[in-house]
């Protein structure tokens, strides 16, 4: 079995359409700049509302990834 050592970061991420779309997004995002990300871990979850409608999520994540 291999040896690795991760880290972890938080962020968050939001959409107009849905929590798990926020989530997409987050990661979308993040592998722009962190490579070798490997989990994910919903920590939060937001709404905004508007006209007594959901406008907007925002989900907070702590992702994790292997160093090099």
């Amino acid at each position: 079995m291999s040896m690795n050592t991760y880290k972890h970061v938080e962020i968050t991420g939001s959409s107009e359409t849905s929590v798990e779309d926020a989530i997409r997004n987050a990661i979308a995002k993040a592998s722009e700049s962190i490579h070798a990300m490997r989990w994910f871990e919903v920590t939060d979850t937001r709404g905004h509302i508007e006209n007594n409608q959901v406008a907007h999520w925002q989900v907070t994540l702590k992702v994790g990834f292997t160093l090099d």
